[in-house]
């Protein structure tokens, strides 16, 4: 089994104004870094530019990162212990706080990428009933039972 995460963030201006251009510019090496780092499995794209974000229907200013990992501790690595950190500190200058929560994992099947619909169920799931197995956070975690002796 392999770890499927998405998050969401609500942008305080649209992409194309100078409000959010750092953030804009540091797209390509985040995409970059996240796609090299070791445990990565699959990132859900929004194009060929590796500064285009994934086209939806969720709302024009939520921006959506969704990516398969090999293991927690792989998501763990690429998040907070790389280059990818820095850029993360940084969040509060783009995008909005929220209450709700923004970011949801859960185990998927080697080879079988989730979608996005699936990605934004789980977090609604997240959202209204909290973590469990189907849908949980770093925080709160469920360990594969498949995984784990």
């Amino acid at each position: 089994m392999h770890l499927a995460q998405l998050n969401v963030a609500h942008l305080l201006a649209p992409l194309d104004s100078p409000q959010l251009a750092e953030f804009v510019a540091l797209l390509e090496p985040v995409n970059l870094l996240s796609d090299s780092s070791p445990g990565f499995v699959w990132r859900l794209k929004g194009g060929p530019d590796p500064t285009d974000t994934v086209q939806h229907d969720y709302g024009d200013e939520l921006v959506i990162n969704f990516s398969v990992w090999e293991s927690r501790e792989t998501l763990w690595n690429f998040v907070y212990r790389s280059r990818h950190l820095a850029v993360l500190q940084r969040r509060r200058e783009w995008f909005q706080r929220v209450a709700a929560p923004y970011s949801v994992m859960w185990w998927v099947p080697e080879g079988e990428p989730p979608t996005l619909a699936e990605g934004m169920a789980r977090l609604d799931r997240l959202r209204a009933e909290g973590p469990g197995p189907e849908a949980f956070t770093f925080k709160d975690f469920f360990f594969n039972e498949k995984l784990v002796p």
